[in-house]
């Protein structure tokens, strides 16, 4: 038996819940976590942002900016050898480290319409454009949970530790119940 075949999300059971939310799994993606001087990003396969609170994405692979050395490879399932060679090469001459930290959080994605409008009811960020618009990620609370949020164009993606994966659901589907609008 492989570790692939034991892979388990802690959200695995709750895809109603999810559904009820407006939200889907992403399971398993691949996440890198680098950290180099910025003056060698443009040495980097994959764009670096540098504006802090940024991301980017280019053929599938989104890099979210996490400070001013470091950055999240966010790429599909599977790819974290991929990704770390890749920048293992690019940067074997210069001070660096490359982390697969794939395991260390869950990855949700609100698609609803009105997502943004939900979160700010737990989230402390200002939410609203032109503030939070595509292409901005941030680190914060969604209720106690520590949370990586990105917005992309049709969607929000929250990375959460894998023990307060439910917990955010939870918040999530209580602010929804309060606000009279879950899906049946």
């Amino acid at each position: 038996m492989t570790a692939e075949a034991l892979a388990r999300s802690p959200l695995e059971e709750r895809a109603s819940d999810l559904e009820t939310i407006g939200a889907r799994l992403l399971p398993f993606l691949t996440q890198v976590d680098l950290r180099v001087d910025p003056v060698n990003a443009d040495r980097s396969p994959y764009a670096l942002p540098l504006e802090p609170n940024t991301s980017v994405e280019h053929e599938g692979v989104a890099t979210l900016w996490l400070g001013p050395d470091e950055w999240l490879l966010v790429g599909p399932r599977g790819s974290a050898e991929d990704i770390s060679s890749a920048l293992g090469t690019a940067f074997a001459s210069v001070h660096h480290s490359i982390v697969d930290v794939s395991a260390n959080r869950v990855a949700i994605e609100l698609i609803d319409e009105d997502r943004v409008e939900t979160l700010s009811h737990v989230c402390s960020l200002d939410l609203e454009p032109p503030a939070w618009i595509a292409g901005r990620c941030a680190q914060s609370l969604v209720g106690r949970a520590h949370v990586l949020l990105e917005e992309r164009a049709d969607a929000t993606r929250l990375f959460v530790r894998p023990s307060f994966a439910g917990y955010v659901v939870e918040l999530v589907l209580a602010v929804r119940k309060v606000r009279g609008d879950v899906r049946a």
